[in-house]
């Protein structure tokens, strides 16, 4: 008796430390998939002030700031979420005039920045984009696909937070929209 309840312990301690090999292997694999998530690269982006002209006509600036690895392939759109109150629906349209720092390269290297413009003033009309009420009550973000780093197979999707026309800065801008 005391022989079959040694053996069921060994067995059971067996399994116990198989258990626990087969969870710290699966921590181990989970930690080392979020860390190298956390460090693929993403774009920023950024508006400059409004001098002159309409909100929907300034050209954006993005960027990688990623100290390691590129944005390959990148291509950029651009949506109107929404302006409220006009009936309009969210709306994609690809950015234009795109101003890679390396030529007619379609991507960028960790901190390097291009510029480009979304034509929303074609998309929502002439009329409606030179409105300031409609532009305060728009919101806008970004859509970046780029090729994965290392495996260029694969391709990501990065969404940008929403921005807002800022017209209490001095001069006016578009920001991120603040946390509600």
């Amino acid at each position: 008796m005391q022989q079959e309840m040694l053996q069921l312990a060994r067995g059971g301690a067996q399994l116990l430390q198989q258990v626990l090999v087969t969870v710290f292997v699966i921590g181990v694999a989970a930690v080392a998939a979020w860390g190298v998530w956390s460090i693929r690269p993403t774009p920023s982006y950024s508006s400059p002030d409004l001098t002159v002209g309409s909100p929907f006509d300034l050209t954006f600036k993005v960027e990688n700031e990623s100290p390691w690895f590129a944005l390959a392939n990148l291509k950029i759109s651009c949506i109107l979420d929404h302006v409220r109150a006009s009936g309009l629906p969210p709306s994609l349209v690809d950015a234009t005039d795109v101003q890679f720092p390396s030529g007619g390269i379609s991507g960028l290297e960790p901190g390097e920045s291009a510029t480009f413009t979304c034509p929303f003033r074609a998309l929502i009309g002439h009329t409606i984009s030179d409105d300031a009420d409609i532009v305060r009550r728009s919101e806008i973000y970004f859509r970046a696909e780029y090729d994965v780093p290392v495996l260029r197979s694969f391709r990501l999707t990065d969404y940008s937070v929403h921005f807002v026309f800022d017209t209490r800065l001095p001069p006016p801008r578009w920001v991120a929209k603040p946390r509600e």
